[in-house]
């Protein structure tokens, strides 16, 4: 765990990014569940269609292009981008964050390195923590082991996590997870350490 320092507030943003097959999405689950201090995850809007059992909304703003363009021009995006070069554009939008301050919670943002550069540039205290496996192999054998991409996109993933590790020292904290509860406890130690006192 490395801190390149930052002040404490009451309201935080809390941004966690990592390459695909780091296991972002278990430690997310399990973060919301165990943190002491409230979070509450933000909901990206993106381009691409629904899959099977998601629900808009809940699991995604599913916009259309004009409408996620529109409201790119109207500066209603904290970040956005084209992601894994797929044609569908992600984002969080600003009232993402808002809602989270409304209630009383820090809001906690999955997103992935360029998003977080931006994030990063407009929340200068941002909790920021970039989850990586222990090695590059390791990302390579959880992609495969999903059994659900094909090679064109395991190769693809696998690029772009090259290029997103070159990022890792940007972010306050660096998490291995090289072990699912310990990788979860340690990131619940860094928000607590960071809760005004």
């Amino acid at each position: 765990m490395s801190d390149t320092g930052g002040a404490r507030s009451g309201f935080q943003v809390v941004v966690l990014s990592g390459p695909s097959g780091s296991g972002k999405t278990t430690i997310v689950n399990r973060l919301l569940k165990r943190s002491q201090v409230p979070l509450l995850k933000s909901v990206s809007a993106t381009t691409r269609p629904p899959r099977a059992a998601e629900v808009d909304t809940r699991d995604y703003y599913f916009l259309t292009r004009k409408e996620f363009e529109r409201r790119q021009a109207d500066g209603e995006f904290l970040e956005s981008a084209e992601v894994f070069k797929s044609g569908n554009l992600y984002g969080t939008l600003k009232s993402e964050v808002d809602r989270a301050r409304q209630r009383g919670t820090w809001a906690f943002l999955e997103i992935d390195v360029h998003g977080a550069l931006e994030v990063m540039r407009q929340f200068p205290e941002a909790i920021t923590i970039f989850l990586k496996t222990p090695s590059q192999e390791e990302y390579e054998l959880r992609l495969r082991n999903r059994g659900t991409e094909s090679e064109t996109v395991i190769q693809r993933r696998l690029e772009t996590a090259r290029e997103e590790l070159k990022f890792a020292g940007k972010y306050r904290y660096q998490v291995v997870n090289d072990d699912l509860d310990r990788a979860v406890t340690e990131i619940c130690e860094i928000l607590v350490s960071r809760r005004p006192v």
